[in-house]
């Protein structure tokens, strides 16, 4: 590691992600306010498959995606005087991620841009390119459902709906 005044540069070039040693996250914990709706909302809502729960600790885990290839750890909070929110987000299937919006109103839950603001239809945020609906669990942690798209990132494009990606592309 170089010295520096920013952020740490390491010289090395082979990293720990070099030859798909890292291939995407496995797992996240989240803190909840409630087990159990937090239960409910991750296994009848977005239909995750409850792997355990250890109720004398207040912990759940849910499977994420094929079983053992991803995990999602929930620790219920005492009574804390703060409570931190946290994002994280789901590789998701294209279809999925199109499909969400409709999904979650029928589900009661708003789907959200980046900025955080009501949507009815997913955007695509042009430098990765990736299409994203963001919505928020009970405990108002962030939830990202992420496609990443075909074709070469475009920066300028910035964040748009997914239709002006699509017919930016159809030309």
């Amino acid at each position: 590691m170089t010295g520096s005044t920013s952020a740490p540069h390491f010289e090395s070039r082979e990293t720990l992600a070099s030859s798909n040693g890292i291939q995407g996250v496995y797992e996240t914990h989240l803190p909840v306010r409630d087990l159990k709706v937090s239960i409910a909302f991750y296994r009848d809502v977005l239909g995750l498959e409850l792997a355990a729960e250890i109720p004398e600790r207040k912990i759940a885990f849910f499977w994420v995606g094929d079983k053992r290839t991803g995990m999602l750890g929930l620790w219920e909070y005492g009574t804390a005087p703060l409570f931190m929110t946290l994002h994280f987000a789901f590789r998701t299937a294209r279809e999925a991620v199109l499909s969400a919006c409709e999904k979650l109103q029928t589900a009661g839950i708003q789907p959200l841009s980046i900025k955080n603001q009501p949507i009815s239809e997913p955007e695509v945020i042009g430098w990765m390119p990736a299409v994203v609906v963001y919505f928020k669990d009970p405990d108002g942690h962030t939830i990202e459902f992420l496609n990443l798209l075909d074709g070469e990132p475009d920066k300028a494009f910035g964040v748009q709906p997914y239709s002006a990606w699509v017919g930016r592309t159809a030309t």
